[in-house]
């Protein structure tokens, strides 16, 4: 059920941040900002061939009194809606995990899992108001915000865990608030609540990391070339850094501290990845790999991000 009234405007960015930024707007004074200015693409190099991990950005969940967010989770739904509720009532909204399959206004509703953030912001009279935040143009077709009233049963039918999600989903969940923290089994009902910060620096997890932007996107080029399935694979993770560093982008031109030129041509740049390489992979599909046109676009990017700080400085 639709509403007349929509969530409140988000950015334009992947599910788990878009929501992410709904759910702190409360508790964490200029969360846009502290998401903007903290964009980057850190990727891990010392993983096995054909392996790629990823942070799109350090935590901003940290609050001034020392919380931070953590995965929680049910292995029943009888347990996992008991927990919500108590948890609703404490803190008038739950950040939970949803699965698109199971998302009647998602795109990809009856066709592919995934998991997908999502907000539970009242119970009232045995039924739940959801808010999502999120907007795209997915490979299944526009997504839109929702907002609307669900009786328990397609509550729990809208957070069917993943029954078997594979290593590069995992690694997003591990990894979606910018570090790596533990995530309950697969098969469990999962949402996220406070719990006292931790002091683990700013690493994105255990290993070696890059954060460097030339080099995240020369290892990443590199795992493309050499393993058939990375493209498909790491797709919708390079669609995330996408909307990231556009947002990241808008927000500095908007800020005064970028020239809105190069900060445009770079925001094309970034656009065409995600573009770009979905059409490799379908290409590489049907049996025709298009590696030059991958090299092309990366080098392309790197020239827009070149020229954000070598010819066009931040202003002032």
């Amino acid at each position: 059920m639709y509403l007349t009234g929509a969530p409140a405007t988000m950015p334009d960015l992947s599910c788990y941040t878009t929501n992410l930024l709904a759910y702190l707007t409360p508790d964490v004074p200029d969360i846009r900002r502290r998401l903007a200015q903290g964009v980057r693409l850190a990727v891990r190099v010392d993983l096995p061939p054909g392996e790629l991990a990823f942070s799109h950005h350090p935590r901003v969940d940290t609050t001034e009194d020392g919380r931070e967010l953590a995965y929680r989770a049910a292995a029943d739904w009888p347990t996992a809606r008991g927990a919500l509720l108590d948890l609703l009532h404490r803190e008038q909204r739950v950040l939970a995990v949803g699965n698109t399959r199971h998302l009647p206004w998602a795109p990809a509703h009856g066709q592919a899992d995934a998991p997908h953030w999502l907000l539970i912001r009242d119970h009232r009279d045995g039924r739940w108001l959801l808010a999502d935040h999120f907007t795209a143009l997915t490979p299944f077709g526009d997504q839109d915000p929702y907002l609307g009233w669900v009786d328990d049963t397609e509550l729990a039918t809208a957070l069917t865990p993943l029954p078997h999600p594979s290593q590069e989903v995992a690694r997003r969940d591990e990894l979606a608030l910018g570090r790596q923290i533990p995530v309950p089994p697969a098969g469990q009902y999962r949402w996220l609540a406070w719990a006292p910060a931790t002091d683990d620096g700013a690493a994105p997890g255990p290993g070696t990391w890059t954060l460097d932007l030339e080099r995240s996107l020369a290892r990443i080029a590199d795992v493309l070339h050499d393993d058939s399935t990375a493209l498909a694979r790491y797709v919708d993770d390079l669609w995330a850094a996408a909307r990231h560093h556009t947002y990241r982008l808008a927000f500095a031109v908007a800020d005064g501290t970028l020239h809105p030129e190069p900060a445009a041509a770079a925001s094309v740049a970034w656009g065409e990845l995600p573009r770009t390489l979905r059409f490799a992979a379908q290409s590489a599909a049907r049996g025709r790999p298009r590696p030059g046109v991958v090299d092309r676009c990366i080098e392309q990017l790197l020239t827009a991000q070149g020229a954000l700080s070598a010819n066009h400085p931040p202003k002032g």
